[in-house]
C-alpha cells in the first residue's frame, strides 16, 4: 500500500511538472510571435503612433477599408476581430494603452455587439497565453467564472482552448507561419457570394454595456477622440428598430445602418462586400476625417 501511494504521488508530481513545462514552452512561443493575430501584434509591440484605430467585431473588420484612410494621409489600422465582442475590444484598447500607443482617434463599431457582455470564447482565448505576464489581461479576466482555473492551473487554458491556442496553433506560431489577419492593414475584404440574407434581430436588446462604458472611459482618460458608429445592414433584416433603441440609449452613437443601399453591396445580411465596404468607408472618412 505504501509503495502504491508513493508511486501515485510520483505520477502526480511528474504530471504537474510536465504541465508546468508545457505551459512555459507554449507561453514562450506566443510571447515571441507577432505575425498570426492582432492580439499578438499588439502584445509584442509598443510605442506605436496612429491617427485612427478601428475596433469592433467582424462588422468593423469587414467594413472599414483601412488603406482608404492611409490614402487620406491618416496612419490607421483595423483591429476589428471577427467573432469578437466588446469584451475583447475593450481589452485590446487597454493593451494598447499598456503598450504606450499614441492614438488620436478610436473609431468604434458598436451596434449588435451592445446586446451582450459575454466574452467571445474563440477570440478571448488569444489573450490567455499572456495572462501571467500582463496585469491588464489578468485584471480583465479576473471576474470571469473560470478565472481561477485559467490562471492557477498550469496548461489548463491551452487544453480548454485547444482549437485556438493548442498544439496546432502553437506549432504554426513556432514556425512563424503567417495568416491574413494583418493583411490590408487589418481590413478583411469579403466577396460577393451571398450568405444569410434574411436576418432577424427582433429579439436583440441593447444593454448599458459595461465594456462600451470602459472604452469611453479609457478614451476620456487618455485624451483619445472617440467616434462610435453603427454599420450597415441589408434591406431584408427584421427588427431594425433595434438601432433606434441603440441611439435612444446612447445618443452619442452615429447611426449608419442604412447609409449603404442595395443588396449588391452585401456579402451577407450583416456584412458588406468589398465594394460596399469601400463605399461605406468613403462616407465615414468624408463625414469625420475631411477638414
Amino acid at each position: 500500500m505504501k509503495k502504491f501511494l508513493i508511486f501515485t504521488i510520483r505520477i502526480l508530481l511528474l504530471t504537474v511538472l510536465l504541465l508546468i513545462i508545457l505551459d512555459f514552452i507554449y507561453t514562450s512561443i506566443y510571447s515571441h510571435s507577432s505575425k498570426r493575430s492582432k492580439v499578438e501584434q499588439v502584445y509584442t509591440s509598443k510605442n506605436k503612433d496612429y491617427d485612427v484605430i478601428i475596433l469592433g467585431s467582424s462588422r468593423a473588420n469587414n467594413h472599414f477599408v483601412t488603406p482608404l484612410f492611409e490614402q487620406k494621409g491618416l496612419k490607421a489600422f483595423n483591429y476589428g476581430m471577427s467573432g469578437g465582442h466588446l469584451f475583447e475590444a475593450s481589452l485590446l484598447l487597454k493593451l494598447m494603452v499598456e503598450r504606450n500607443y499614441k492614438i488620436k482617434t478610436v473609431l468604434l463599431e458598436a451596434d449588435l455587439n451592445l446586446s451582450n457582455e459575454e466574452r467571445a470564447e474563440g477570440v478571448s482565448a488569444r489573450f490567455l497565453p499572456y495572462i501571467h505576464q500582463s496585469k491588464t489581461i489578468r485584471d480583465h479576466f479576473s471576474k470571469e467564472n473560470d478565472f481561477r482555473a485559467l490562471y492557477y492551473i498550469p496548461f489548463y487554458r491551452y487544453i480548454v482552448f485547444d482549437t485556438r491556442i493548442g498544439f496546432r496553433e502553437a506549432y504554426k506560431t513556432a514556425i512563424a507561419a503567417t495568416t491574413n489577419s494583418l493583411d490590408h492593414l487589418g481590413y478583411y475584404p469579403l466577396g460577393n457570394k451571398k450568405g444569410n440574407m434574411k436576418n432577424n434581430i427582433a429579439n436583440l436588446k441593447p444593454l448599458h454595456n459595461k465594456y462600451y462604458e470602459e472604452i469611453k472611459q479609457i478614451c476620456k482618460t487618455n485624451r483619445i477622440n472617440l467616434i462610435v458608429v453603427t454599420t450597415p445592414m441589408c434591406s431584408t433584416v427584421l427588427g431594425m428598430d433595434y438601432f433606434e433603441k441603440v441611439i435612444k440609449m446612447y445618443p452619442e452613437i452615429h447611426n449608419y445602418e442604412g447609409v449603404v443601399q442595395g443588396d449588391t453591396y452585401f456579402s451577407s445580411c450583416g456584412h458588406l462586400n468589398d465594394a460596399g465596404a469601400k463605399k461605406f468607408t468613403s462616407i465615414i472618412i468624408s463625414d469625420f476625417f475631411t477638414k
